[in-house]
């Protein structure tokens, strides 16, 4: 993250943790490439999980109709 925000140089930041400079250049540079892959799973999982939100919910507004339906059918037929 310290390399992401850019606080510091790459060196300062190698010699802090001692690791080479190189190696966090290089895991910077791939996570950089690779991160609208992370991102983009997290997304689509989230809108696969609003559309099963979506599709319960729907189905469930369907129910509440039609048991309003016989609801009232039945207040009707009994004289209530």
């Amino acid at each position: 993250m310290e390399v992401l925000r850019e606080e510091q140089t790459v060196n300062e930041i190698a010699g802090k943790y001692e690791i080479s400079p190189v190696m966090l250049s290089r895991w910077k540079a791939e996570f950089v490439e690779r991160a609208s892959m992370v991102f983009g799973r997290e997304t689509k999982e989230a809108e696969k999980m609003k559309r099963n939100y979506e599709e319960k919910q729907e189905q469930l507004e369907k129910l509440v109709g039609q048991l309003t339906l016989e609801v009232s059918w039945l207040k009707k037929k009994s004289g209530l």
